[in-house]
């Protein structure tokens, strides 16, 4: 049996503006674990993000995903040690703490002789993270459509027909899930459900067929965004800036506070960041920004 496993996990994009906790996609940004099996205890080592916050225990995602895969599947008792490369920003809407869950099993599935299908491992994360929106781009890469039927995730993974940027501009503040949650109402406008959908179909179909002449339409939101701005000082100028300088369009990724915008190959990345962040400057937001392609694959054994 292999006693050790580097699994590599992309940062992630949920909603995609209209797809509130339905749609989302996998990018090019990465983080990476390396788990090992030994005698007794709990061990992490981390580079880059969360080496302050984050700690070893069952708690921890990474750990807490690891096990419920190996305790199931193989039982016997075993220590472990994770080494952690993070890129990914924490608390800001690009799956961080996705990747930590998808990696646990999904090492953990490896060491344990993969047995578990790539739907069977959604399932398992979305038990975890409690939605799928995250969790399955992550897993399978692309873009992805998930719905839960009776319990049971299920995600229908595609991919775009046709290349186009992702300019994703990172402020300097954390956002928790939980308050931006907060920030939506219990209910909404049948009119304003009625726009998402048509919106949301409208994005998948642009994707498909490539008319991304749609996508300026087909990435607009009224069931989180709009009860979000707030959260994100500058937002709805960010998004101006972003269209102003050539993008189809701009949305908050996940949660937030990352604000994505979706550009087109022909038009400058480096304008569009650019101008986005000067934008939130001028609401005493400082941010940076990366340039991103769709990641294809989702996780990765290396």
């Amino acid at each position: 049996m292999n006693k050790k496993v580097t699994v590599r996990v992309p940062a992630t994009s949920a909603n995609c503006g209209p797809g509130f906790d339905t749609l989302g996609l996998a990018c090019n940004l990465y983080n990476y674990f390396t788990y090992e099996l030994i005698d007794q205890g709990l061990s992490l080592k981390i580079e880059g993000e969360g080496t302050e916050k984050l700690k070893a225990g069952k708690n921890n995602l990474a750990f807490l995903s690891f096990y419920k895969v190996w305790d199931t599947i193989v039982g016997s008792k075993t220590g472990l040690s994770i080494t952690m490369s993070n890129n990914i920003p924490l608390s800001r809407g690009l799956g961080s703490s996705s990747t930590a869950i998808v990696a646990g099993l999904v090492a953990a599935n490896h060491l344990s002789g993969n047995t578990l299908t790539k739907k069977e491992i959604v399932q398992l994360a979305t038990e975890i993270e409690g939605h799928p929106d995250n969790v399955a781009p992550a897993i399978l890469g692309g873009m992805t459509i998930s719905y839960v039927d009776d319990g049971r995730a299920n995600s229908l993974k595609f991919l775009p027909l046709k290349p186009f940027k992702l300019v994703a501009v990172v402020p300097d503040m954390p956002l928790a899930t939980s308050l931006a949650r907060k920030a939506i109402p219990k209910t909404v406008p049948h009119q304003d459900a009625v726009f998402n959908t048509s919106r949301a179909a409208l994005l998948v179909g642009a994707m498909l067929t490539g008319e991304y002449q749609y996508l300026g339409s087909g990435l607009c939101d009224r069931l989180h965004q709009p009860y979000r701005a707030h959260l994100i000082p500058g937002m709805e100028d960010a998004f101006k800036a972003a269209i102003t300088n050539g993008a189809y369009n701009a949305i908050i990724s996940g949660a937030g506070s990352t604000l994505m915008a979706y550009v087109p190959v022909k038009v400058s990345c480096e304008e569009v960041g650019e101008a986005m962040c000067k934008a939130l400057a001028e609401h005493d937001l400082n941010s940076v920004f990366h340039i991103l392609d769709i990641d294809t694959e989702g996780a990765v054994v290396l």
